[in-house]
């Protein structure tokens, strides 16, 4: 420790964001977006679902259904940072809201 050098404190680091189960569910609902607006990622969502685009329209207010779509994008790397970077949101974000769905 230099005894000549000014003190400065360390950065405590940033506490992670507190979500609401309203927010979990906007986090879904983004990502349910993102997806159905990407040409390849929307027949590949429906062919590992087994959900047609009727049924997604129906079941978009079910929270298990929310929840199956976050665990859609936690499971490929690449489309989950595609979707964080795209809705502008941490990369830790959708494990935090698909922890607060059924």
């Amino acid at each position: 420790m230099d005894p000549f050098k000014p003190y400065t404190p360390s950065k405590r680091p940033a506490k992670p964001p507190v979500l609401s189960p309203e927010d979990a569910q906007t986090v879904a609902l983004k990502a349910i977006a993102f997806i159905a607006s990407d040409e390849d990622l929307l027949p590949r969502f429906v062919a590992l679902t087994g959900c047609g685009q009727d049924e997604i329209r129906a079941r978009i207010g079910e929270l298990s259904f929310l929840g199956g779509v976050l665990d859609f994008l936690l499971a490929d790397e690449p489309t989950l940072l595609a979707f964080t970077e795209a809705a502008e949101l941490p990369p830790e974000m959708p494990m935090m809201a698909r922890s607060l769905l059924p």
